[in-house]
């Protein structure tokens, strides 16, 4: 299995431009991916979270669980395990749930299974210490018709390196063990919407842009995240590994996750649910630790389309901060309801690569789109190249994190570049990198002009948009299809938007999805397209061990 996992695909040749030194002192080629590609761990050098003392995450919550039985958990378990938003607002309608039931019955199932014993799955950083009064609100302002949006109610576990005030935002680093800050602008409008806050999901530590050589969905302050699919076995995808372990394994509604370049559509596939990276500038930035201020974006993530939609929706609003959010795509747009009552595969054109024709999962949900309509044509992929790719995430977080901490982070973190936070680190380096920090030693190596900076932004852009746009022209093609995040790279140089969603698994029981990918602005279509596709094939098949 080798699954292209986190930022670039295997499509990218390796050439050489520009070198900087590795922690190590060799040198590496500015588009050499296998510090951020796939590996196949079996053994990890760290297994669970030295930071989190489990008894203590729950010591708050031991008087509100005490009436939540074995009993009651299993009695709402047809109510909500596997459900779609839409089917457990109804319940609650009929008086069959309540949201303080709801909150209380994930909360139940992250004690029982996501820390300190045989199906630990390491998921969950934190948790909203006021989620089940806030649930109880919730309910008396149902009774008082202020349900406006389908979110509302709805328990939502946040990747951890987005803000919000109920807890700190760590990005899995210890140096940002403390980080208490104000709401990010997503976290308002979800609460402006009526969501809940659950908690706070793991991820590869510092959006799997820092270790280099360590396994995805490892953070110093989460542990090892694993996949319920196969703990230790399957790879959970990169960076937003607990927002798709948490999702898979039905600890929350949906989870936010965050993608730079495969970080969503990663542990989406990885995990077998829905994940969407929207086109850049949709969703704001603000007030979530980044890598690439060119290349960031959050995105929804859940165990369906429909759920993926509600949250995307819930999400939205221009931000006057963002300097790529854009307004005018922000409104008299549908993501659920009406958008899904017809099939909007038919007739529509679809590109598939031939490089890719050999998994028979991926020709398999081909027949799937076909049966519902679909044009499809095979196309071979253009020979282009991404060069100077690491060395634009480089560039940008240099500048980008340092801006992030005086504007959005906590006054009283002591760190304020990427040279302090390495320098953090070695003063305890098995418990805060035992990996190494490798590619913030690569950050700190490299520099360029301003001119020279935004030449390798633009040669990225160009060339990003040219991989897809020829074949959509030359074809005139609706969508493109990819597996997993295979094209993720691609897409987000492109700044164009994808969704993936289940199409089966491998015969070792690995999950993979099927990606589609979409000129900008088109995420009502994404989602309508892969609506169509998860009804006509229902893939998706819960983790054995965790119902």
């Amino acid at each position: 299995m080798k699954p292209i996992l986190f930022c670039i695909t295997f499509m990218i040749v390796c050439s050489c431009k520009n070198t900087e030194k590795s922690e190590e002192g060799t040198k590496k080629s500015s588009t050499d991916i296998s510090a951020i590609s796939a590996k196949d761990f079996t053994e990890f050098k760290v297994l669970d979270s030295k930071y989190i003392d489990n008894s203590k995450l729950w010591e708050g919550f031991t008087d509100d669980l005490a009436d939540f039985t074995e009993d009651k958990y299993n009695a709402l378990k047809p109510l909500i395990l596997e459900q779609d938003i839409p089917t457990m607002q109804q319940h609650i309608q009929d008086g069959k749930l309540s949201y303080e039931n709801l909150t209380k019955f994930y909360l139940y199932r992250i004690r029982a299974f996501d820390r300190d014993n045989d199906l630990s799955l390491n998921s969950v950083i934190s948790l909203n210490p006021n989620v089940i009064s806030e649930a109880k609100q919730k309910d008396f302002d149902f009774k008082n018709k202020m349900r406006k949006h389908p979110i509302f109610g709805m328990p939502i576990l946040l990747k951890d390196n987005i803000n919000t005030v109920d807890m700190p935002t760590t990005s899995g680093a210890v140096a940002f063990q403390n980080n208490n800050t104000k709401d990010a602008f997503i976290v308002e409008r979800l609460k402006a919407q009526g969501a809940l806050i659950l908690g706070k999901a793991n991820l590869s530590e510092w959006a799997y842009f820092f270790c280099g050589d360590c396994p995805s969905g490892y953070s110093a302050i989460g542990g090892q995240t694993l996949n319920p699919y196969g703990r230790k076995i399957i790879d959970t995808g990169g960076s937003s590994s607990g927002s798709g372990v948490a999702v898979a394994a039905n600890f929350c509604v949906a989870a936010v996750g965050t993608e730079t370049s495969g970080s969503i559509l990663s542990p989406a596939s990885q995990n077998s649910g829905v994940g969407l990276k929207p086109t850049i500038g949709l969703l704001s930035r603000s007030g979530i630790v980044p890598i690439s201020s060119t290349l960031d974006t959050p995105g929804p993530m859940a165990k369906n389309v429909t759920d993926t939609a509600i949250l995307l929706d819930a999400m939205r609003g221009f931000d006057a901060t963002d300097s790529k959010s854009v307004k005018r795509h922000l409104e008299n747009s549908s993501y659920y309801e009406k958008n899904f009552k017809a099939n909007k595969l038919k007739r529509k054109r679809f590109g598939v690569l031939t490089t890719l024709l050999e998994d028979s999962l991926y020709v398999r949900a081909i027949e799937d789109l076909k049966s519902e309509g679909a044009i499809i044509i095979e196309i071979e992929p253009e020979k282009i190249e991404l060069p100077d790719f690491l060395r634009l995430l480089n560039l940008d977080m240099k500048n980008d994190l340092p801006n992030y901490i005086k504007t959005s982070g906590d006054a009283k973190l002591t760190v304020k570049s990427i040279q302090d936070v390495m320098a953090f680190n070695q003063k305890d380096s098995m418990a805060t990198m035992p990996y190494g920090q490798s590619l913030f030693a690569g950050i700190v190596a490299d520099s360029a002009t301003d001119e020279e900076f935004e030449s390798i932004k633009n040669t990225l852009k160009t060339n990003g948009k040219l991989f897809f746009d020829t074949p959509f022209e030359r074809h005139d093609l609706d969508g493109i299809l990819s597996i997993n995040n295979y094209h993720a790279g691609f897409a987000a140089v492109a700044e164009y938007p994808a969704i993936t969603v289940p199409m089966g698994y491998t015969d070792s029981g690995v999950p993979k999805g099927l990606t589609l990918i979409g000129r900008p602005w088109t995420e009502a279509l994404l989602l309508s397209w892969a609506y169509a596709y998860e009804q006509a094939s229902k893939r998706r098949v819960a983790p054995e061990k965790y119902n």
